[in-house]
């Protein structure tokens, strides 16, 4: 996935096949807001920003880990909804092959529904650097922080969805909490977007 083109890459999306779907894409909205904030960190060069240089070449450095590793999630995702398809192929014939599917099922589901929790977790990190950066980075590019706070945002309600659809049939109660954790996050997340995208369309509007 991370080699593909953006026209193959959406091919497989759109293909009758389990993966990749809501959870890469999901992924790919935060390697986007990643990499719309570092781009603005890049711009916010000179001598004018030299008093916000450190704070600022950290968030580049910051937002280029997690493109990283928003992309890696991506891949994470996949192999993930491929567990569960083959959790959900597994024979069930008799008692004993239908308690190792159910087994197998919850143990995929729970996987797959923690690399969504972590994508959260990458949206929770981008809205910070977006707030933390809007203030001092170039405001000729500030549009950007609004574009990158609502991938932020996108990705943490894509993740929210498939998460909470993963919560119907786990029945492991530690993945569960850690799920629910994450749930609780993502609604964090949505109200400091808005607030990042709010005070960009502002600055913009004033």
């Amino acid at each position: 996935m991370r080699t593909a083109t953006i026209d193959s890459f959406l091919h497989d999306l759109a293909a009758r096949m389990p993966a990749p779907g809501g959870g890469a894409a999901a992924a790919l909205h935060a390697a986007q807001g990643a990499a719309l904030i570092a781009m603005v960190a890049r711009y916010s060069d000179g001598e004018r920003y030299a008093p916000n240089a450190t704070t600022i070449n950290e968030i580049r450095d910051s937002a280029d880990q997690l493109r990283e590793s928003a992309l890696e999630l991506a891949e994470q995702d996949a192999e993930a909804f491929g567990a569960v398809g083959a959790a959900y192929r597994l024979p069930k014939s008799d008692d004993e092959q239908k308690a190792g599917r159910s087994r197998a099922i919850s143990t995929a589901l729970a996987a797959a529904g923690r690399v969504s929790a972590r994508v959260v977790d990458v949206a929770d990190q981008l809205v910070d650097l977006a707030r933390s950066l809007r203030p001092i980075g170039n405001t000729n590019v500030i549009a950007d922080i609004a574009a990158a706070a609502d991938a932020a945002r996108a990705a943490a309600s894509t993740s929210r969805v498939n998460i909470e659809i993963n919560l119907t049939v786990l029945t492991d109660p530690e993945a569960r909490a850690e799920l629910d954790k994450a749930l609780g996050k993502a609604e964090d997340i949505f109200r400091r977007a808005e607030h990042v995208t709010a005070a960009v369309r502002e600055h913009i509007l004033r």
